[in-house]
């Protein structure tokens, strides 16, 4: 099966020091690396600011268009991980080894079969 890792952080948190995305960028590429010599990466990106975002909502019948930053979110989404595992169990234990700055999150979502 296959599920989607959604890397969250904290929207309010400062930007990361050079040193501090440095060390995020590595821990990113080994923990890829791992994925791929594990046979269980599908697909894995890093996503670009929520200022360069969109969000298209369905409101009283409408297509509504905003633009980012979206002030309401607490969190922003800056990447994702699509692995294939056997279990809901082995995909969490993959989403812990993620490098998360402090206050960041990981969900896992499965995903439904095409």
């Amino acid at each position: 099966m296959r599920y989607i890792l959604l890397i969250n952080s904290d929207k309010a948190a400062p930007p990361p020091q050079k040193a501090e995305m440095e060390a995020l960028m590595q821990g990113h590429q080994r923990f890829g690396e791992e994925l791929q010599a594990a046979r269980k990466m599908v697909h894995g990106e890093r996503l670009r600011p929520d200022e360069e975002a969109s969000r298209v909502r369905l409101k009283a019948g409408q297509r509504q268009v905003t633009d980012g930053p979206f002030t309401e979110t607490k969190e922003v989404l800056g990447g994702f991980y699509l692995i294939e595992c056997d279990t809901k169990k082995e995909a969490v234990e993959w989403a812990k080894k993620i490098p998360l700055r402090e206050g960041g999150s990981v969900e896992v979502w499965p995903i439904w079969p095409m």
